[in-house]
């Protein structure tokens, strides 16, 4: 079904079309169409019903009408024509019904007082304006009279009446000085509503000559002045003969001295008195009361309600303001003034009467030949008015006939009208408070269809949104509407369409596939008109990533992203905004494609930030909360209360927090006693506290500061609070570590920390030193120091203990009795050495020693350890000596044996025990020899490969650095390599031990070989090391190069090749030279073999090395570790000692198992490293077929 807004068909149904006409005529939508149309006069501006005009200015009588044809104007005053022509005076504006009467040349603005009224004419009807009175200005003078001086006593009331003259429209009255100073106003002095100044009671102040009451006449500009009022106030206590001799007996010998008196109401007078106001206007009630105290005004409504949001107290509340008065204020208000003594009361009876006011005012009409309507006048007040109906500005009674027209009442009925039934109706409706009149017109029409909305006319829209397309029209009767889309499209129906009355087609939610063009017709009985619009559906704008809440630190920088997705065919503009205004003219805000930063961001920068993306279609925005945290403000006003000789109470107020809430706060004190701008920790309490006990010490100059905290950190420090300076006493406590220990054999030095400035607890402070000798029946020996920490007794025994004790003590007495502790006397060497050393061979690398502990009193000290020293003699397979160098192995406490780790296999070695105190080392227990058995060898020192041939190549090798043992063979494990570098079946020879060289026979020839060597004793095989060589071609090959090489041209050319590979080899070794030497510092061995270490036994260094790798190479350095001699010599780095380095204080320890548990100290022995890793050189065979 298809959707309709209707108003209600009936008779009013026309109404509709009304509504078109109004918007048309109010706002002009169509010119051409406007200048077309006839309309019956309309009153647009008028000049107010009652015009007080200033006398002295022309005066401007204001009446404006429109209506096509524009219509004519006429006046009437006070009820009949005014005929501005006989009247020079009077002009009337042109194309206006405006008069203006010239007064400054002449005329006189009394001659014009009236009622005046305008009537604007066409040949559709008349319009007729309110009834205007005129009335000039009046501001008189006041008249002369004779004021007599107030004499007042102190306390009584008084009325200074002003009585201004009666003006148009009536003065505003103040009361001034003659300096023109306002007189200033209270309770107790105040002005009334009529002007008059009310003194509740006066007082000696308040004599003064120049009361001046003035009134100022708005309209005129012009103030008047009353004659200024004296006023004498005289105290009981000052009247003397002289005033007595000026006043009569009944003023002042029958008065009594100054009293308190209860209220009594100045005005309004009685108890009761009644009041009329109008609906609309302000009601304004006073009571002003005298008395003494100065009474106090209250207002209240009996049996309800002061109405709220409308009443106001004005005056000292004096006066009681309701603004916007109904009919529902009426009621009784009832005024209280009240004093010390009593009170006193005014019930005013409001009543609210109503000039008229509109229910349903006249509204104009347009309508069609043969349709009908009708004009409603209904309007109300109190008394309720009357309805009157004039028809052209004539009574309808005596206006010419209409049979279309029917009068009921407050309702005029048209009935099948036509043209001539067009005309201007007034509705007059009045009442005793005055009267409203309005003016609505009948215009009857016949007009064919148009559409006032452009041809063509583009719409765009977001997807998803509502689209309204226009076709504005006017046609009367009232056009059909019927909308099409396409060219050829059916009449649009159904739910998705709204069809408004106004012509407008609605598409509730807008689709992509609702673009296109739509086609509006509009159709009546006179004729038909249609109109294209188009329409075209843009995606929606959206923020695809909006600005998140952000917590930053202050000086910290912010950033908020704003990303958006928008119709490609629209322009769209971001905007930030903070808390919904402008960013601040800041360059703190950077604002970029996609986001706004701000920089070092302050507690100002907090709020909600916007972003706002707008199109010409479509608004979207996003919002994100910034905070900004900082660390809290610090705290202030510390107040110090409860002062006690041991505690105090110390309060305060929390600074600004930041926005991060306050965890704690750390309360500090200063001693300005002792240590004066030193601040020192006291307490800390939550961060809800802030008061808190504080303990205190003795002669202690306290100040105390505040410190808040929070996640962001630490509040700067408060103010210092006030100082408080607690009393003397004895001291509560004693030094604390007390000590005793010798610096020497015959002394004992007892230390201990002094007691801090506040500690002390007063003046004075000294220690009593105590000592005696523990287990020995002997008397305290002190003695009295100043404010020291250490005291040296001399001559005691050595390494004895003592008991020992420090007290301290201020002028005020002592401290508690202290507690004793031991010391002894100074420690000496120990005397004896351990007996009875055992040691235990565990393997060939690990022993273990035993030893008798020593007698405590040989000790002479603290009993630190035992350590044991120990060194290689030999090597039991090398008979020649070495350089001995001694290693320590330290065990802590009272221990009778320990490992030795990292010894060396089949090696004779020496020990000896000693123990150890604070003082040193006492004497070495005898030496004691043994010896670790066999172990496996390390590799052979060298693995070298020559004079290779057809099926053989030769190996020699050195014997291993480290034997470890007797060797008792060697063995050799070979196997070929083929072209993938894949290997072939492993061949194992064992080789007696006295061999140092092999020739392999019966290999394959021009073969690639991996060797792997190792040697072996009783043990044990030990590392092994590996080498790679080829065997040479076959004979045939062979045979060939022997017969090439006997044909002389091939001499020739060998000789010529190898004398320039010659010449270059010389320049590659002479540039390689200047950069290819390396030195390779080692510590050689005492009984190494130079054949298998060329060494320089002077300094230890490698002499110098010529690299034979082929140019394939490029001539690369080897690498560290694995250089190979160019006689194919492979030659292993002997290895370290096996145990680390261990210092003093460098624990390490084996169990009784075997693992170490002493401590090793000492410097290892540098030999070389043991390696099974050789670097391949390249096969002289190959190097020769090389140059072939």
């Amino acid at each position: 079904m298809m959707k309709k807004m209707n108003i209600p068909t009936s008779k009013t149904s026309l109404v509709l079309f009304l509504c078109q006409i109004i918007s048309a005529l109010d706002v002009p939508l169509d010119s051409k169409l406007l200048e077309e149309l006839s309309q019956p006069p309309t009153i647009t501006q008028q000049s107010p019903k009652d015009y007080i005009v200033d006398p002295r200015e022309n005066i401007v009588i204001q009446c404006e009408a429109k209506g096509k044809p524009p219509p004519s104007f006429s006046w009437t005053r006070n009820g009949t024509h005014f005929d501005i022509d006989k009247d020079s005076q009077v002009t009337m504006k042109p194309n206006s019904g405006t008069l203006v009467i010239n007064i400054m040349n002449g005329g006189k603005a009394e001659a014009y007082e009236g009622v005046y009224q305008c009537t604007a004419r066409n040949e559709r009807g008349a319009a007729v304006s309110n009834n205007i009175m005129i009335r000039p200005s009046r501001s008189p003078l006041w008249t002369k009279e004779k004021l007599e001086p107030n004499h007042v006593r102190e306390g009584d009331s008084l009325v200074l009446h002003c009585r201004p003259p009666v003006g148009l429209p009536p003065p505003i009255i103040f009361w001034m000085d003659n300096a023109f100073q306002r007189l200033p106003q209270s309770e107790r002095v105040s002005q009334g509503l009529n002007g008059d100044l009310y003194f509740s009671n006066v007082q000696p102040e308040d004599t003064r000559e120049d009361y001046i009451c003035y009134a100022r006449f708005n309209h005129t500009q012009t103030i008047q002045q009353k004659q200024p009022i004296s006023v004498k106030v005289y105290s009981m206590d000052s009247l003397n003969d002289t005033i007595a001799a000026n006043l009569s007996d009944t003023d002042i010998y029958g008065a009594k001295p100054v009293t308190e008196r209860q209220p009594v109401l100045l005005t309004p007078t009685g108890s009761t008195s009644t009041k009329v106001e109008l609906r609309g206007n302000v009601l304004l009630l006073e009571c002003i009361a005298a008395g003494l105290p100065t009474p106090v005004i209250r207002w209240i409504k009996e049996g309800g309600e002061l109405p709220a949001n409308r009443t106001f107290f004005e005056n000292f509340k004096k006066t009681l303001k309701i603004i916007d008065v109904s009919e529902a204020d009426s009621g009784n208000y009832k005024c209280i003034a009240r004093n010390t003594l009593g009170s006193v009361y005014h019930v005013i009876s409001v009543t609210v009467k109503a000039a008229p006011y509109w229910i349903t005012a006249p509204r104009n009409l347009v309508l069609s030949p043969g349709e009908d309507g009708t004009l409603i006048c209904r309007a109300n007040g109190n008394p309720k008015p009357s309805i009157s109906w004039l028809a052209n500005g004539v009574p309808i009674a005596i206006a010419p006939e209409d049979p279309s027209r029917k009068v009921d009442g407050d309702t005029i009925i048209f009935s099948h009208v036509q043209e001539r039934s067009s005309a201007v109706y007034q509705c007059n409706a009045s009442n005793e408070y005055g009267y409203l009149l309005a003016n609505a017109f009948v215009n009857v029409l016949a007009e064919p269809p148009r559409i006032l909305t452009p041809a063509n006319k583009l719409y765009q829209v977001i997807a998803d949104s509502p689209a309204l397309l226009d076709c504005a029209y006017f046609g009367s009767p009232k056009p059909e509407i019927e909308w099409f889309k396409g060219v050829k499209g059916s009449i649009l129906r159904g739910n998705e369409y709204v069809f408004h009355d106004n012509g407008t087609l609605e598409i509730p939610v807008a689709q992509k596939n609702s673009a296109g063009t739509y086609t509006c017709v509009a159709r009546n009985e006179l004729g038909k008109i249609q109109n294209e619009v188009h329409l075209e559906i843009k995606d929606p704008t959206m923020i695809i990533k909006q600005p998140e809440y952000k917590v930053i630190q202050r000086y910290g920088h912010a950033s908020f992203e704003c990303i958006i997705k928008h119709d490609s065919t629209l322009l769209p503009t971001v905007t930030w905004l903070k808390d919904n205004e402008e960013l601040p003219d800041d360059e703190r805000f950077l604002v970029g494609k996609d986001n706004l930063t701000i920089m070092n961001v302050t507690d100002k920068d907090d709020g909600t930030y916007t972003c706002v993306v707008n199109t010409t279609l479509d608004s979207v925005s996003a919002s994100a909360v910034l905070t900004v945290v900082a660390r809290p403000n610090p705290p202030f006003d510390l107040e110090l209360t409860g002062q006690l000789e041991r505690s105090i109470t110390l309060s305060w107020i929390p600074g600004d927090e930041n926005n991060s809430p306050i965890t704690n706060f750390i309360i500090e004190y200063e001693d300005a006693l002792h240590e004066p701008g030193v601040w020192h920790y006291q307490t800390e309490v939550p961060g809800t506290q802030t008061t808190v006990k504080l303990k205190l010490s003795p002669y202690v100059n306290y100040s105390f500061r505040v410190i808040a905290v929070n996640k962001i950190g630490r509040s700067q420090p408060s103010e210092p609070s006030d100082q408080y300076l607690t009393k003397s006493a004895s001291p509560d406590e004693n030094p604390a570590n007390v000590q005793g220990i010798g610096s020497e054999p015959d002394n004992l030095v007892i230390t201990w920390e002094p007691l801090k400035g506040f500690q002390s607890n007063g003046p004075g402070l000294q220690y009593k030193v105590s000592w005696r000798q523990k287990d020995v029946d002997d008397e305290w020996t002190s003695v009295i120091v100043a404010n020291v920490s250490k005291y040296i007794v001399s001559g005691t025994p050595t390494f004895v203990p003592y008991e020992i004790k420090v007290q301290a003590l201020n002028d005020l007495g002592y401290a508690p009795e202290p507690s004793e502790v031991i010391g002894h006397s100074g420690e000496d060497l120990p005397m004896v050495a351990p007996g009875n050393v055992q040691v235990h061979v565990i393997n060939s690398t690990l022993a273990k020693v035993h030893w008798d502990p020593v007698p405590l009193k040989t000790v002479r000290g603290h009993l630190q350890g035992y350590k044991v020293y120990y060194w290689k003699v030999q090597s039991l397979s090398r008979r020649s000596r070495r350089h001995v160098e001694k290693k320590i192995l330290t065990f802590r406490g009272n221990k009778t044996f320990g490992m030795l780790p990292g010894l060396e296999p089949y090696s004779s070695y020496k020990l000896n025990v000693r123990v150890v105190n604070g003082k040193g080392e006492g004497p070495a227990s005898p030496d004691k020899v043994f010896n670790t058995p066999e172990g496996v060898p390390s590799s052979p020192s060298f693995l070298k490969i020559t004079n290779p041939t057809l099926d053989s190549l030769t190996l020699e090798w050195g014997s291993p650095t480290h034997p470890n043992g007797v060797l008792t063979s060697y063995t050799l494990k070979f196997q070929p390599i083929n072209n993938t570098h894949e290997l072939g079946p492993l061949v194992e020879i064992r080789i007696p031990a006295n061999e140092s060289s092999l020739i392999l026979k019966n290999l394959n020839y021009s073969t690639r070989y991996k060797f792997y060597f190792n040697a072996q004793t009783s043990v044990g095989s030990g590392s092994q090391i590996t080498e790679e060589a080829v065997t040479i071609m076959d004979e045939a090959m062979a045979s060939r190069q022997v017969d090439i090489a006997t044909q002389g041209w091939f001499i020739g050319l060998m000789c010529a090749v190898a004398l320039l590979i010659l010449i270059l080899l010389i320049v590659c070794f002479i540039r390689r030279n200047k950069g290819g030497k390396y030195p390779v510092k080692e510590k050689e061995d005492a009984h190494a073999d130079p054949e298998i270490q060329p060494m320089k036994e002077d300094d230890g260094t490698f002499g110098e090395y010529r690299s034979l790798e082929s140019d394939a190479e490029d001539h690369k350095p080897l690498k560290k570790g694995s250089r190979t001699p160019s006689d194919r010599t492979v030659k292993k780095e002997d290895s370290d000692d096996s145990l680390v380095d261990y210092g003093e204080g460098v624990n390490g320890q084996f169990n009784e198992d075997g693992s170490f548990i002493g401590q090793y100290s000492g410097k290892k022995e540098k030999e070389p490293a043991e390696g099974n890793e050789s670097s391949e050189a390249p096969s002289p065979v190959n190097a020769m077929n090389s140059f072939v």
